[in-house]
């Protein structure tokens, strides 16, 4: 029997840094503790000039089956103030994020991928929003972010019925990105962090902020590229037919 602790396990390599939930007992789901702990493990993250890419995954064949259900039996609503607070700071991380998603993927753990920048699937995985099996609101900022990703006709569907999803129907929706067989994921995952460690960090910070619908920083980033050596080095690249070696960081 699975005796291993709830925890948030993270590793930095070649730029990618790998945050993992683990909760083995429970499909990986999240815990007060794991909850509180999400945003200063971000913070950490985002301030290590080595980390380029957050790659956000669960333990074994599970990515995460939501908050434990059992602290919601607590009074009070400080679970989905934790677990709000969490997925802002996952949305707000100033690098690329992509949740690499295997099995299931429910409640808090679809709250936690719809925060990342991109989502690449298993084909077996599977995706569900259950607040309505459980008497819950879920919060305005999470509604929100999941209706500009898949639409309002198929946040009502998820929201409204509690209903899980296949990769595919959540790739036509626009919840996934990618999908791939679950023995491959890994590989596509790493391939395409390699991508996303090798590109303009200043482009893409930019670019984050610019789609998520911040429009008042024009100058802040021009200023930015003017002094980041970003732009002479990919041109100079370009020219001189090699790959580039971007060295901005934030």
């Amino acid at each position: 029997m699975e005796t291993a602790e709830p925890q948030l396990a993270d590793s930095v390599t070649d730029g990618i840094a790998t945050l993992v939930i683990s909760n083995p007992a429970k499909r990986n789901a999240m815990t007060a503790g794991m909850w509180r702990a999400l945003p200063a493990v971000l913070d950490r993250l985002a301030a290590d000039p080595a980390v380029r890419v957050l790659v956000l995954t669960g333990a074994g064949d599970t990515f995460c089956a939501g908050a434990d259900i059992a602290a919601l039996r607590e009074p009070g609503d400080e679970q989905q103030g934790l677990a709000v607070r969490a997925e802002e700071a996952l949305a707000a991380f100033p690098k690329p994020t992509l949740a690499a998603v295997r099995g299931y993927c429910v409640g808090g753990g679809s709250q936690l991928a719809a925060a990342c920048d991109l989502r690449f699937a298993a084909e077996d995985a599977r995706f569900g929003i259950t607040p309505a099996k459980l008497g819950i609101v879920y919060p305005s900022s999470s509604t929100r972010r999941l209706t500009a990703l898949v639409g309002p006709a198929t946040a009502k569907y998820l929201l409204f019925s509690g209903e899980l999803i296949d990769a595919e129907r959540a790739l036509r929706t626009g919840l996934v990105d990618e999908t791939h067989p679950a023995d491959g994921l890994g590989k596509r995952v790493a391939e395409f962090g390699r991508i996303l460690a090798s590109r303009s960090l200043l482009t893409q910070a930019a670019a984050k902020e610019y789609a998520d619908g911040r429009r008042d920083r024009d100058a802040y980033w021009a200023e930015r590229a003017r002094g980041s050596g970003d732009t002479a080095e990919g041109v100079a690249a370009f020219l001189e037919r090699r790959p580039p070696r971007f060295t901005y960081g934030l």
